[in-house]
């Protein structure tokens, strides 16, 4: 599956990806934006791509620069419910030299089109920290709405943050497009 966009498109992950998402777990406000503690080796991160692609409930996705083919993120849709037409989606930038420049928002927005209108689910739900704005702005400017908050769920360097849960419906969808 390629879903192309105007500036990058998105690709299955691969392992050969594996050296790239190592950058973006070692990337210090990365990690504080997406809560990340664990520390990761190449091996670990290469597993994890083998689990990724063997899950049937979830699909991985490189985002690529369709100037120089280059990985400035990854995203994925996961926990698919078929039953309910529902998933989980989390989206993650390779640096932070990479927001604020539209590619997450370009993302979303292929994502949305493929999970409402290819995978024909009903709900597609996130949870974001609170301290993370430049994501909640990308997120409500994508159509998400803010359904609740798990007060002080994060413990990050000595400091409680609480989690927002925010989902986009196909009925939002449709009225926004």
């Amino acid at each position: 599956m390629h879903i192309e966009g105007e500036r990058i498109y998105l690709r299955p992950l691969g392992k050969e990806d594996a050296a790239a998402l190592l950058e973006m777990t070692m990337d210090e406000e990365i990690r504080y934006m997406t809560g990340t503690k664990a520390v990761f080796n190449l091996d670990q991160i290469k597993q994890h791509i083998e689990n990724c692609t063997a899950d049937p409930t979830r699909q991985d996705f490189a985002i690529c620069s369709k100037m120089d083919h280059s990985i400035i993120g990854e995203l994925s849709i996961l926990d698919m419910d078929e039953e309910d037409r529902k998933a989980g989606f989390r989206i993650s930038m390779r640096s932070v030299q990479l927001t604020g420049k539209g590619y997450g928002t370009e993302s979303i927005q292929l994502v949305l089109q493929y999970v409402f209108d290819h995978l024909r689910l009903n709900r597609l739900q996130l949870e974001v920290f609170a301290h993370n704005i430049r994501g909640i702005r990308v997120y409500e400017k994508t159509g998400f709405q803010r359904e609740g908050v798990l007060r002080q769920s994060l413990k990050y360097n000595g400091e409680y943050v609480d989690e927002i849960i925010m989902a986009i419906l196909k009925q939002d969808y449709d009225k926004a497009n």
